[in-house]
C-alpha cells in the first residue's frame, strides 16, 4: 500500500495596501494660487509689466525735460505748458501705461480660450465663476502695485527736473499724494476692466479693439458733440472719469476725484457683470 502526500501550496502574500488619496476641495484661496502661478509663469506677464512701469516713469521724465527746455529756453510757451504742473508732467505716461495694462488684462483671460486652456481650468473649477473673479482680483492688486510704484518713482524725478519753475510741486503739496494713489488705483481699475473684457468676448483682438475704443476712440467722438452734450456725457467715460481721480484741480466739467471712482468702479462692476453672465451661460 502506497501512500501519496500532499504538499500544500503557500498562500499568496498580502497585497500592498495604498494610503488613500487626499481629498483636494476646491477653495478660493486655491483658485487664487492657481491663477497667481498662471499669472507670472507668462513671459508676457514680465514683459508687458515692465512696458508699463517704464511707460510711467518714462515718458514722465520726457515730459518734464521737455517742459523744462521750453521754460529755459526764452521762448513763449504753449498754453498747454505754460499751465503744466510737476503732477501732470509726471503722470504724462499714464494714458500708455493704461493701454500695456489694459491689453495684459485681455490676454489674462482671452489668451486661455485661444489656447484651449480654458476648458481645463473650468474642469478644475467647475462652479466657474470663482475662475473669473481669481483672474480679476490677481491681476488687478499685480496692475495696482505696479502702477503705484511707478507714479511714486516717476513724480520725484519729474519734480526735480522742473525744480524752480512754475510747475514745481513738492510731495506736501495738498492733493499731491491723492492724485498719485489716484492714478494707481485708476490702472489697477483699468487692468481689472481688461480682463472682464477678455473673459466676455473671448477674443485678444476683439478685447483689445474694445478696451483701445473705450480709452481712446470713443472720447475722441465725444469732443465732435456740441458742447451741451459734451458736458453731460464726457465727464461719465471710463478714461475722463479715470482722469478726475489724479486730477490736482476740477472744475464744473469734470467730476470730483470721489465720483470719478464711482463711476470708474461702476463700469467696472458692467464689464465683470457681463463676462460672469457669458461665462455661466455659454460653454467654453
Amino acid at each position: 500500500m502506497t501512500t501519496t502526500s500532499v504538499t500544500e501550496s503557500p498562500a499568496p502574500a498580502p497585497a500592498p495596501t495604498l494610503p488613500p488619496r487626499p481629498q483636494y476641495k476646491v477653495t478660493g484661496r486655491r483658485v487664487l494660487r492657481s491663477e497667481w502661478a498662471k499669472l507670472w509663469s507668462l513671459r508676457s506677464t514680465w514683459i508687458t509689466l515692465g512696458l508699463g512701469l517704464l511707460f510711467l516713469v518714462g515718458f514722465g521724465v520726457i515730459a518734464a525735460a521737455h517742459y523744462h527746455s521750453e521754460y529755459t529756453s526764452g521762448r513763449q510757451m504753449r498754453p498747454d505748458d505754460a499751465g503744466a504742473t510737476a503732477l501732470g508732467l509726471s503722470l504724462f505716461g499714464t494714458n500708455f501705461a493704461q493701454l500695456a495694462l489694459g491689453v495684459l488684462g485681455v490676454l489674462v483671460t482671452a489668451g486661455e480660450y485661444s489656447t484651449g486652456m480654458i476648458r481645463s481650468t473650468l474642469a478644475a473649477v467647475p462652479r466657474r465663476l470663482p475662475v473669473l473673479w481669481a483672474k480679476a482680483t490677481v491681476f488687478g492688486l499685480v496692475a495696482l502695485v505696479v502702477a503705484t510704484v511707478g507714479v511714486f518713482i516717476a513724480f520725484p524725478i519729474g519734480e526735480h527736473i522742473v525744480s524752480g519753475t512754475p510747475a514745481a510741486l513738492t510731495l506736501s503739496h495738498t492733493g499731491v499724494v491723492r492724485a498719485l494713489l489716484g492714478a494707481g488705483l485708476y490702472l489697477g481699475l483699468v487692468a481689472v476692466i481688461g480682463t472682464a473684457l477678455g473673459a466676455l468676448l473671448r477674443s485678444v483682438a476683439g478685447g483689445i479693439a474694445v478696451l483701445v475704443a473705450a480709452l481712446m476712440l470713443v472720447p475722441g467722438l465725444i469732443s465732435l458733440l456740441p458742447t451741451s452734450w459734451q458736458d453731460n456725457v464726457s465727464p461719465y467715460l471710463p478714461s475722463n472719469a479715470g482722469e478726475s481721480m489724479f486730477a490736482l484741480t476740477h472744475d464744473s466739467t469734470t467730476l470730483s476725484p470721489g465720483a470719478g471712482l464711482l463711476v470708474l468702479l461702476a463700469w467696472t462692476a458692467l464689464a465683470l457683470a457681463g463676462a460672469a453672465y457669458r461665462l455661466l451661460r455659454t460653454d467654453a
